[in-house]
C-alpha cells in the first residue's frame, strides 16, 4: 500500500513538472525559451568557444553572464 502512494506521488510530481513546462513554452511568444545559449556561460565556456547553437563568440552574445 505505501509502495501504491508512493508510485502515485511519483507520476503527479512528474506530471506537475511537464504541465509546468508545457506552460512556459505555451506562454512564451514562438515558444522559444530565454537564454539558450548556455555555452555562452562562463563557468561552462572558459575557453571562450562560439556558441554551439546560434554561432557567436561570447562577446557578441545578448545573453552573456558577464554583462548582466
Amino acid at each position: 500500500m505505501v509502495l501504491l502512494k508512493l508510485i502515485g506521488i511519483t507520476i503527479v510530481l512528474v506530471g506537475l513538472g511537464f504541465a509546468g513546462i508545457a506552460i512556459k513554452i505555451w506562454a512564451k511568444k514562438d515558444g522559444e525559451f530565454a537564454g539558450t545559449c548556455a555555452s555562452q556561460s562562463p563557468f561552462l565556456n572558459q575557453d571562450g568557444e562560439t556558441c554551439s547553437y546560434c554561432g557567436k563568440n561570447p562577446n557578441q552574445c545578448d545573453n552573456n553572464l558577464e554583462q548582466a
